[in-house]
């Protein structure tokens, strides 16, 4: 770290650009000082106050959040960590590497000092850098409730200088410093806006004005009803079913046979069943996210019920591909992922403990046991010769690493199989972590990868688990996966 800099210990000689920018920022420090700012002086000393510590904004976030759309969620998370990124370095650099006392208070009237007095350095503004992250934050995710949550941040960093506690300077670098805090957090997890698929290629879907003609199969255990109650809103004429899980493939069948366009809403396990029954009918397919994950759901776009009841007025859709695989007398498709090894392993090791402990328990737990032992969990032949491996992964379509976050899709009919291979041997986390980590930035000895139309596995042992959009079967022998191209009609909002 670079010594301090004290900007009140002047050094020697003419520095005729720095002193002309501090004199000008003192006197633009008095200017404030001395103006009258009508309805400032009930409001925002106290604003100033409940920005300390970030106690604010974590009350803002959770407001935002309340609301229950995924994208104010999204908002709200962003904004927080683009909050917590600016917080650490201003505390870690910021302050340390320039050391700048506080303006003097004679010239500020008293009844606009804070009650306690900071005692950090003056430059730059924390409170200000926190307001703008997370004001950035919260924007570049929904803009909407960025233009709700802007007017409270900017107040917060002027509350700054109306109570004497910042130069104006100390302002500008803070809120600086939060925006591009802001955006160092897009760069590493981008927005939904920056992942969506292109539309296309589009196809012929009936528009439905006020939904009638729609028919949509809610899974009850998904905790949709929110979301069904938002989309009755927005297509008033649609038919909405709700049901257990126990009753969807049926309740789906049954819709099948006087719908115009088939809707769903649940999660990826639920989807799937919703896509097989359309494929079947040949029907408009209309997903609704209403679970855990909603894979399917997020990568076209459609992320509550007003995205979805637009495209369904107007019949504006798109043309999907859709995974296949067979397995003796075993068929079904996938629209996300089918993967072998320690991924249905660890599934189905959740479910056994999920009653008893609670989900997220159960998934530790789960993780702990299967990778404990040193058992290869599958084993396949490849080219003629045995393979021992921990994962076997194919994806619908190419899986993209983006920053951080886990792969997403960008085209959903390329017609193409994402496999992904993480190879047997030692120490299973450890290789499970290094292909993560490895990915789409470079090649791991643990890792392979291969995009192909159509994939042959022989020599499963009975019994060996395959997992495919969440659920889990038991396969033997041989299994063949391959795409049905464009097969689907799917509503999406262009």
């Amino acid at each position: 770290m670079s010594p301090d800099v004290d900007l009140t210990a002047l050094k020697p000689g003419r520095h005729a650009l720095r002193d002309r920018l501090l004199s000008l920022d003192l006197k633009l420090f008095e200017v404030a000082a001395q103006r009258n700012w009508p309805l400032a002086e009930p409001v925002l000393p106290r604003l100033s106050r409940s920005a300390n510590h970030g106690v604010l904004w974590f009350a803002t976030a959770a407001a935002v959040a309340a609301s229950r759309t995924p994208r104010a969620r999204r908002a709200a998370a962003r904004g927080l960590a683009s909050l917590t990124l600016a917080s650490l370095t201003i505390n870690t650099l910021g302050k340390r590497s320039v050391r700048r006392t506080r303006p003097a208070l004679d010239p500020v009237p008293a009844v606009r000092h804070l009650k306690r007095q900071p005692i950090t350095t003056s430059f730059p503004s924390g409170h200000a850098a926190s307001a703008a992250a997370f004001a950035a934050g919260v924007a570049l995710e929904s803009p909407g409730w960025g233009a709700v949550v802007a007017p409270v941040a900017f107040s917060v960093a002027m509350s700054r200088v109306y109570t004497g506690v910042h130069f104006p300077s100390d302002v500008l670098a803070g809120a600086a410093l939060g925006v591009g805090a802001a955006f160092v957090v897009r760069r590493l997890v981008p927005t939904r806006a920056q992942i969506g698929p292109l539309p296309k290629p589009r196809a012929d879907a009936p528009a439905l004005p006020d939904g009638e003609g729609l028919v949509v199969v809610a899974n009850r255990a998904s905790g949709s009803a929110d979301r069904v109650r938002a989309l009755r809103d927005e297509l008033p004429k649609a038919e909405l079913v709700e049901c257990e899980p126990e009753e969807v493939t049926a309740e789906l069948e049954k819709a099948a046979l006087r719908a115009q366009a088939l809707g769903v809403c649940g999660g990826d396990g639920t989807v799937n069943v919703a896509a097989r029954t359309a494929l079947h009918h040949g029907l408009p397919l209309a997903v609704l996210p209403g679970g855990t994950l909603n894979h399917f759901a997020y990568d076209l776009s459609v992320e509550d019920g007003r995205g979805l009841g637009r495209a369904v007025r107007e019949g504006e859709a798109v043309r999907v591909d859709v995974g296949r695989f067979t397995s003796d007398d075993r068929e079904g498709i996938f629209l996300n992922t089918l993967s072998l090894g320690v991924y249905p392993e660890l599934v189905r090791e959740r479910e056994r403990w999920a009653h008893r402990l609670g989900g997220r328990a159960a998934e530790v737990l789960a993780a702990v046991r299967v990778l404990r032992t040193d058992q290869h969990p599958l084993e396949v032949e490849l080219g003629g010769s045995a393979h021992p491996l921990w994962l076997l992964f194919v994806g619908n379509c190419v899986y993209h690493r983006m920053g951080v976050t886990p792969g997403r899709r960008t085209d959903l009919a390329d017609g193409l199989l994402d496999v992904r291979v993480v190879h047997g041997g030692r120490h299973p986390a450890l290789r499970l972590l290094s292909a993560a980590v490895a990915g789409a930035l470079s090649r791991s000895p643990a890792h392979a990868e291969v995009r192909v139309r159509r994939l042959r596995l022989t020599g499963l042992k009975t019994g060996t688990p395959l997992a495919y959009d969440g659920e889990v079967i038991d396969v033997k022998g041989e299994v063949r996966v391959d795409k049905l191209p464009a097969a689907l009609t799917v509503y999406r909002p262009h």
